[in-house]
Order: structure tokens, then C-alpha cells, then sequence
């Protein structure tokens, strides 16, 4: 899946902050020491050469604009947007697979249903950690939840054996 990356960084420049953007990019696909891949790789809107990611893919977005400029401001406004969108389908997944899977097609990961249970935002730096607490926060009450389900049905309580 090819998606749009953003990235939130502090910078006096554009090329200072393309530089700090790339960084939080390699952290993503794991070309750090101690940074698991969240995707295969990555283009920034400077690369050309490229037919299937970039500009070539997205269209002319800017290589990197001033948050608090319009562009910016749209930027940030699509990127919010775009995560608040996969974050509610991954949900609406989640419970889907919550109401019409049994607990062995769940186990099986049936409709990738454990896939979508184990879904997290990646936290790319502390400007992104209260967003991906919330989210982690929300995701981890939905499978609470289940995982109540799944013991008040299938599993006998202590007293009830007596």
C-alpha cells in the first residue's frame, strides 16, 4: 500500500527540516539501529526519477512548507484527516470482526481480523505521542472488550466449578 507520510519537525529551514523529515523517514523503514520498519521505503517530494511514489504518484505537493503558512496548514489539516479516516477503518474492522467472527476464526485471523487488532499508529517523535497514545488508548479498549467476551463466554469462572 503507498501512502503519504507526513512529518512534523522543527526547523529554520527548508532543508533543515527536509533533512530532520528524513530521519523520522529512515526511523520508518528501519535504516536506524534501534527503529523497527513500519513501511519498505520511502520518497520525498524533492526525488525525481521515480514512476511510483513522490510526485509521480501524489502530485505536486511541496518538499517541506512552514506549518503555520496556508500550504502548511492544508498539509497538516489532509495528514490529520487522513490518519482520523484509517484509524476509524481500521476500527470499523476491528468491530466488524467483533460481531461476525467466532472466537476460532479470530484465533485463525480469519479476515485478517488479529492484523487489524494489532493495528498502531507509528509515533515517529514526541510531537506525535499524545495522537498515538489516543489512538493506542481507544484500540486497546476494543480489544479489552473482546477479550472480556471471550472469557465470559467460553471460559468457566472458578466459582462456577464449585
Amino acid at each position: 500500500m503507498h501512502t503519504v507520510i507526513y512529518s512534523l519537525v522543527e526547523a529554520s529551514t527548508r532543508d533543515e527540516a527536509l533533512a530532520t523529515g528524513k530521519t523520522v523517514f529512515d526511523r520508518l523503514v528501519g535504516a536506524s539501529l534501534h527503529a523497527d520498519a513500519v513501511f519498505d521505503y520511502y520518497v520525498t517530494f524533492d526525488e525525481s526519477g521515480t514512476s511510483v511514489a513522490g510526485k509521480a504518484r501524489w502530485g505536486d505537493l511541496p518538499v517541506a512548507v512552514p506549518v503555520e503558512s496556508d500550504d502548511g496548514q492544508k498539509l497538516l489539516e489532509r495528514g490529520w484527516e487522513a490518519t482520523k479516516s484509517e484509524f476509524k477503518r481500521n476500527l470499523d474492522r476491528v468491530r466488524d470482526a467483533l460481531e461476525e467472527l467466532s472466537d476460532e476464526e479470530i484465533m485463525r485471523d480469519d479476515g485478517l481480523a488479529r492484523h487489524a487488532f494489532q493495528y498502531e499508529h507509528p509515533v515517529a517523535g514526541e510531537h506525535d505521542h499524545e495522537h498515538a497514545e489516543f489512538e493506542k488508548t481507544l484500540l486497546t479498549e476494543v480489544l479489552w472488550t473482546a477479550l472480556d467476551r471471550l472469557f465470559e463466554e467460553k471460559i468457566p469462572t472458578l466459582a462456577d466449578e464449585d
